[in-house]
């Protein structure tokens, strides 16, 4: 396998990553913070080290990756831009492990949002908006890739998003450069609007800016350790808005932008998205109004938020949740794993997938009773091939046998099993909080054993890049054929 192609788009993307560093090294010069120069340095070796590996592979042929190239690009991005996204908080804090930074890093180019720094109040600024610049990056890449690759690559039923002529990966490039740019100027308005949404009900203009990134990417990190609490009111509403805006699918928006609305009133993954959000927020504020948490207002707009930012995988808090009683838990657990829209920033299993389960299921329930009837599943008016369901099915079996198996390595390293189911739940699906004894006040994770930290890096990068277009790495036919 040709491997210069996959260094030289590693290359450019971290030299991207060094140049956006330097900007937070400017940031911290101005306001104070840690010496702008443990950025400017990050930025610098970033800089000096991707560019010998643009020069050293700059005959490569980028325009014509095959399969196997795009698998190993896909692994390649989130596993390596964490390790350099990691090298600022190597650098700017003795005190940060090698582990605790790879996980923060991690975390952020994952859009996961669990975190390992304690005392983000007392925190550089330049960290903080690094942290969210990480996020930003990380949704706007996974979502060019659901776009562009995984449909390509045939992962977990993403060919059933496949668009005339885009059936190979012979010629993707050119072309992927034409929708990554449509896709980037609806993030850049989508961030953008939010950002001013928050300063129009209040927020700061920096706390605006770090929580604009990390809503639309659907991350999660905050500037504080109370998360968004420091925010109750409407600003909740504001950004339950936004993270619901972030988990629909950005080619619906760029239609929208050309003046076609109906593909995406028509599509069944944003009616069905919605409407679970409605039934799952209705079902919890019931639940919460009738046992006496509060009043109606405060239990809805609570209950909003807190439901909309664990559905699309985002990960604030402005409440302790673990206090709303087990039926509220176990419904957004439930939530958690069902997820957002394909070709949004959202994480976890996706619509569409429960949604062909679904109908695969209905399917043969009708064989068994009418086994002579000509029945073709079909979701949106079009017809579900096999290899689109087998797909499917084994996205499903190995994502909760991965889930699972995360569980009980996790248990392994000491933690209570609520401590690591959670800690599963949270990485493999991508969503951010945990629950348990060592998780702290904050949210922080810092406390857990550097085993567990690991275990729950590799459910993180499994579960953003999902999970099938990783695990094809460890076949020996992948790298033979």
């Amino acid at each position: 396998m040709e491997l210069r192609p996959i260094a030289n788009v590693v290359g450019y993307l971290a030299a991207v990553m060094g140049c956006l560093m330097m900007a937070c090294g400017v940031l911290d010069f101005f306001t104070g913070g840690q010496p702008g120069s443990v950025f400017m340095l990050s930025g610098i070796l970033v800089i000096l080290m991707s560019g010998f590996l643009v020069l050293a592979t700059a005959n490569a042929r980028v325009r014509l990756l095959d399969r196997r190239q795009a698998f190993l690009l896909t692994t390649m991005v989130w596993s390596v831009l964490p390790a350099v996204g990691a090298v600022p908080f190597i650098l700017g804090d003795p005190h940060v492990s090698i582990v605790d930074a790879y996980f923060e890093a991690m975390s952020g180019m994952t859009t996961t949002g669990s975190t390992v720094f304690p005392g983000l109040d007392d925190m550089p600024r330049g960290v903080l908006l690094w942290r969210g610049i990480l996020q930003w990056l990380g949704g706007l890449g996974i979502v060019i890739v659901a776009m562009i690759f995984l449909p390509a690559m045939r992962v977990g039923g993403m060919q059933f998003f496949l668009t005339e002529g885009f059936d190979t990966l012979g010629k993707i490039m050119p072309r992927a450069m034409d929708i990554a740019k449509s896709l980037l100027g609806i993030y850049i308005l989508l961030s953008v609007a939010c950002m001013v949404a928050y300063l129009a009900f209040g927020m700061g203009i920096f706390d605006a800016l770090v929580h604009a990134l990390t809503t639309i990417s659907t991350g999660g990190f905050s500037t504080s350790d109370a998360s968004f609490a420091r925010f109750v009111g409407p600003l909740e509403y504001v950004s339950a808005a936004f993270m619901v805006l972030a988990s629909l699918p950005l080619v619906r928006f760029v239609q929208l932008c050309s003046g076609h609305a109906g593909p995406m009133f028509r599509d069944v993954q944003v009616r069905a998205y919605l409407r679970w959000i409605l039934v799952i927020c209705g079902l919890v504020v019931l639940q919460r109004w009738v046992t006496g948490q509060g009043e109606l207002s405060v239990v809805l707009r609570e209950t909003v938020f807190n439901v909309v930012t664990l559905f699309s995988g985002t990960g604030y808090a402005s409440e302790d949740i673990t206090g709303w009683g087990s039926f509220a838990m176990v419904v957004i657990v439930v939530a958690g794993l069902i997820g957002g829209c394909t070709g949004s920033t959202a994480c976890s299993v996706k619509v569409f997938r429960w949604l062909i389960l679904w109908e695969s299921i209905k399917h043969h329930i009708r064989k068994m009773y009418s086994p002579s009837v000509v029945d073709v599943p079909r979701l949106a008016q079009r017809r579900l091939e096999d290899d689109v369901i087998n797909s499917v099915m084994a996205f499903f079996t190995l994502f909760f046998l991965t889930l699972g198996l995360t569980s009980v390595a996790i248990a392994l390293t000491g933690l209570s099993f609520q401590t690591s189911v959670t800690a599963a739940w949270t990485s493999v699906a991508n969503i951010g909080p945990a629950f348990g004894e060592r998780v702290g006040v904050s949210g922080s994770m810092e406390d857990f054993p550097s085993t567990a930290k690991w275990i729950m890096i590799f459910g993180m990068l499994a579960g953003r890049l999902e999970i099938l277009s990783l695990y094809v790495l460890f076949t020996r036919r992948f790298w033979i054929g």
